[in-house]
């Protein structure tokens, strides 16, 4: 559902899956790949080489930074369930970040380049590491 109308720009070369929801004003770099049934919201500005998993939700005004990996499967297998990942609106994720499956980034939450989210990190707080633990609150 990306309409040129909408002023989303996407850099070649991306995948971008079946189904996916990009609001207006997005950007998104090179070599990324989009899953299937992601929802990204408006304004979002996602950096190049970023995997996003199938059924991840993005809110508005969100910044991911260059390689950060957004996983949805615990565990891989055949027969395995799919626990996306949410971003809420506002949050700032730093570059070479993986988000593992099931987390939730509250909004305005800052996560620090290069950690790991284990767990589901509040609103308005800073968290970096790995694991990523909550280093400030605003």
């Amino acid at each position: 559902m990306i309409q040129k109308r909408k002023k989303v720009k996407i850099y070649k070369p991306t995948r971008v899956g079946k189904g996916v929801i990009i609001g207006a004003g997005t950007k998104i770099g090179a070599f990324c790949d989009i899953g299937n049934n992601v929802e990204i919201g408006e304004n979002c500005n996602i950096q190049c080489h970023v995997t996003i998993s199938d059924g991840t939700t993005i809110g508005s005004n969100v910044f991911i930074g260059p390689n950060t990996s957004i996983l949805n499967d615990k565990y891989p297998t055949k027969t395995s369930k799919l626990t996306p990942a949410t971003i809420k609106s506002g949050a700032v994720v730093g570059g070479g970040c993986v988000i593992l499956p099931g987390v939730t980034i509250g909004e305005g939450a800052m996560i620090g380049a290069g950690s790991v989210v284990t767990k589901d990190i509040p609103q308005n707080v800073t968290a970096f590491g790995n694991p990523a633990k909550i280093k400030y609150t605003k």
